[in-house]
């Protein structure tokens, strides 16, 4: 299951489609069922060098610690190489 969170913005209406296709790439790059829920959100960042948004990933498995990665930029600017990247530290946690 993925649930979907966006901030209000100019990205706003391709968001939902945007989460959709980076949750099941996330999900895919994990090796996760559909037990494990996949939570995208898009939020404000303080930090000047993240662009005004940053893009959480929660993984969230049956029986185990949420366990989270962040991306520094906003959702329509992620990409499969900065997914992977992100995400190793959890794929590396699972072995």
């Amino acid at each position: 299951m993925a649930r979907l969170f966006f901030r209000r913005g100019q990205s706003a209406e391709a968001a939902p489609d945007a989460a959709r296709e980076l949750a099941a790439r996330a999900r895919a790059l994990l090796g996760v069922d559909e037990e494990t829920t996949i939570s995208i959100t898009e939020i404000a960042c303080g930090d000047p060098a993240c662009g005004g948004a940053e893009t959480v990933v929660l993984v969230m498995r049956p029986g185990r610690r949420t366990e989270a990665a962040k991306l520094f930029k906003p959702l329509s600017e992620v990409h499969d190489d900065d997914l992977r990247e992100a995400l190793q530290p959890l794929l590396d946690a699972a072995s």
